[in-house]
């Protein structure tokens, strides 16, 4: 049985711990490697590493930084389908969803290959006579990134090219259930001629976790997951004396008013619902129907549910594959049957569901598509987040109440509205408390030129992800003030505060 390695200043390592996991492939549940589980003693070592190759790194020329982004994206692209292929192994998902993942993180390096242009100062001439102010930004040191497992490449993606680009040098801990894309990029990054020690993965759980968040050579920790741990993360962190960025969970509604495209609002949708088996943060979980909307709506939404393909992610014609662990599996076929109970009508039921065509997936951890109508907001499949292929249907009277529902969401993360009208559209983004707003678009991720991140709960502290965002957690400012006086020219020293006569 394979072992998955910590990759420590250059290469891999099998850590200090004896301690291993298994790793699954979710469609057949077979487990297919173990991963090391580090502590303390592999994060320090890491971090030690990391501390050595800043001294150099953070010196590097900006052409020098530039150049190795460049050389990792080509590489990205070349290597997307192994990439590809392997995140499917192990989270589950379709290969052509493991690429779009690996494409939108790729858009993120094409970002930090500009970043020359991004880091430039400012300079203002004769603030007061002689006297001259500019600024510029420096790297913090050693940072780390926390990252969860539905997004093995792209939200760690989102985090280390702009961090590494910056000048600082870099810790992942992936999620120990998909490791292996960690140590993929590692070696990408080692072929693009990153030194050795400026990115360094140590796997495992908690225990890596916490010696991560009480490292005083760690300046700044960057989080995706769910909202109890990025409070916790956030809380940590900040009495450890590191900046955070801590990204939490979500329950993303999608609102269509009358005047929507129904077959177009619904195949979106469902798309939005369904699509890597709605293990992802910005899922579309919620179907606001408004008004006489809601009956076609349903009807639409369940043909195209039952349409949907599901089988091993590896498998032509595959839409949806497995949840990523048998748990994850046996969670969600509850939820359903607590939305029954409590009063919910499931229209598509995707509990038990047995994967036609492929004898090798009786064991895997697959559910079907779930449609729930008459849905209220006080039923726990809508105050949960259920991480799942679920989608409930809630039925309002007017815009404004769907308005008002998102807003009483302690989730911010992310939300859509189906309309032509531009007057609707206007009103919902201003009016919602929400991150990252779609109009007819059902997963509003922006470009890595703009920056990830929700409100309320679905964002810990007040710092989103990537983007400008990104360039300013990763850097700190310096601002100078400079005078040149001519020789011997005698300058009177005030004892005052300075002013800019």
């Amino acid at each position: 049985m394979k072992t998955i390695e910590h990759w420590i200043n250059g290469g891999p390592v099998p850590g200090s711990e004896q301690r291993t996991a298994p790793v699954f492939n979710p469609a057949t549940g077979q487990e297919r490697a173990r991963v090391a589980l580090g502590g303390s003693a592999d994060v320090d070592a890491a971090v030690t590493a990391a501390t050595a190759a800043f001294e150099t790194w953070s010196e590097s020329s900006l052409t020098q930084r530039s150049q190795v982004m460049f050389a990792f994206r080509q590489l990205l692209l070349e290597h997307e389908e192994e990439l590809g292929r392997l995140i499917s192994a192990e989270h589950g998902k379709t290969v052509d969803d493991a690429r779009g993942e690996i494409a939108r993180g790729r858009e993120v390096v094409e970002f930090a290959c500009g970043l020359g242009d991004v880091l430039k100062g400012s300079f203002s001439d004769q603030v007061s006579r002689g006297v001259d102010v500019h600024n510029f930004r420096q790297p913090l040191g050693v940072v780390a990134g926390i990252t969860p497992f539905n997004f093995p490449a792209m939200v760690p993606l989102w985090m280390h090219p702009i961090a590494i680009a910056t000048g600082n040098t870099f810790l992942l801990k992936p999620s120990e259930r998909d490791p292996s894309a960690a140590n993929f990029v590692a070696e990408l990054y080692r072929r693009a001629g990153l030194p050795d020690g400026v990115f360094n993965v140590v796997h495992g759980g908690k225990d890596a976790v916490d010696a991560i968040l009480a490292h005083d050579g760690i300046e700044a920790v960057s989080f995706v997951g769910s909202t109890p741990i990025a409070k916790y993360v956030h809380e940590t962190g900040i009495s450890a004396g590191k900046r955070v960025q801590a990204l939490g969970g979500a329950k993303n509604h999608a609102v269509v008013l009358p005047d929507a495209d129904l077959e177009f609002a619904a195949n979106h949708i469902t798309a939005g619902a369904y699509g890597s088996a709605g293990e992802r943060c910005m899922a579309v979980s919620v179907a606001v129907a408004v008004g006489e909307v809601a009956d076609g709506l349903v009807e639409v939404l369940e043909r195209k549910a039952r349409e949907v393909e599901v089988g091993p992610g590896d498998a032509p014609g595959t839409d949806m594959g497995p949840l990523v662990t048998k748990a994850a599996q046996e969670r969600v076929e509850h939820a359903v049957g607590t939305a029954a109970t409590q009063g919910a009508t499931v229209v598509v039921d995707g509990r038990g569901l047995k994967v036609d065509g492929h004898p090798e997936c009786a064991e895997g951890f697959f559910t079907g598509p779930s449609l729930l109508d008459h849905v209220t907001a006080e039923m726990d499949a809508y105050k949960e987040e259920l991480f799942g292929p679920v989608l409930a249907v809630l039925r309002v009277d007017t815009l404004d109440e769907a308005i008002a529902l998102i807003n009483a969401n302690p989730y911010g993360n992310g939300t859509a509205l189906f309309t032509g009208s531009g007057e609707a559209a206007r009103r919902f983004q201003r009016n919602v408390r929400v991150g990252m707003i779609g109009v007819n678009v059902p997963v509003p991720v922006p470009m890595s030129y703009y920056s990830f991140g929700g409100w309320k709960d679905s964002l810990i502290g007040d710092s989103p992800i990537h983007g400008p965002e990104g360039i300013r957690f990763y850097t700190r400012p310096k601002v100078v003030t400079t005078r040149w006086p001519q020789p011997r020219q005698q300058v009177t020293a005030g004892f005052s505060f300075p002013t800019s006569s």
